[in-house]
C-alpha cells in the first residue's frame, strides 16, 4: 500500500483568501422571492385541498397519507427546504391537470398515487408522528 503524504496548506496561502466574506452567501436559508412563492403555493394548497379531497372522494385511497403531508407542511419545526417538497406534491394533486388527468375513469389518480407514494418513501418514518392516531401502520 502507498503511503500518503498529505500537504499541509498553510493559512497565508491563496486558496484562502476572501474566506470571510462566507457569510454574505446565505448558505441553507430562504431569500426574499423564494420565501414569497412558497406562502403562495402553501396559500393555494390551503384554500384549495379540502375541495379537492370532498370531489374525489373514495377513489383516493391515499387520503390519509394527504392528510399526514398537509400536518407536516404546517408544522413550523419542519425545514423549509422540506417543505417546498411537499407542497410541490400537494400542489401536483390538487391541479387538475397533470399527466393523466383526474377525470380519466380508473387511472386518473393514478400519477397523484405515484407523486405521493414517492414522497412518503422520501420522508420515510419522519412522516408517521403526522398520521392520526387510529390510521398509523
Amino acid at each position: 500500500m502507498k503511503d500518503r503524504n498529505p500537504e499541509i496548506v498553510p493559512l497565508e496561502d491563496d486558496i484562502f483568501e476572501g474566506m470571510d466574506d462566507l457569510g454574505a452567501l446565505n448558505f441553507g436559508q430562504m431569500n426574499e422571492e423564494k420565501m414569497e412563492d412558497y406562502n403562495e403555493k402553501e396559500k393555494y394548497v390551503d384554500e384549495n385541498l379540502w375541495n379537492k379531497l370532498e370531489k374525489s372522494g373514495k377513489k383516493v385511497s391515499f387520503a390519509k397519507d394527504i392528510l399526514a403531508l398537509y400536518r407536516y407542511m404546517k408544522d413550523p419545526f419542519v425545514k423549509w427546504y422540506r417543505k417546498i417538497i411537499v407542497v410541490a406534491a400537494l400542489v401536483y394533486f390538487i391541479v387538475p391537470i397533470d399527466t393523466i388527468p383526474d377525470l380519466t375513469p380508473l387511472f386518473g389518480y393514478l400519477d397523484d398515487l405515484g407523486v405521493i407514494t414517492a414522497l412518503l418513501k422520501y420522508l420515510g418514518s419522519e412522516l408517521m408522528t403526522y398520521y392520526p392516531t387510529g390510521y398509523r401502520t
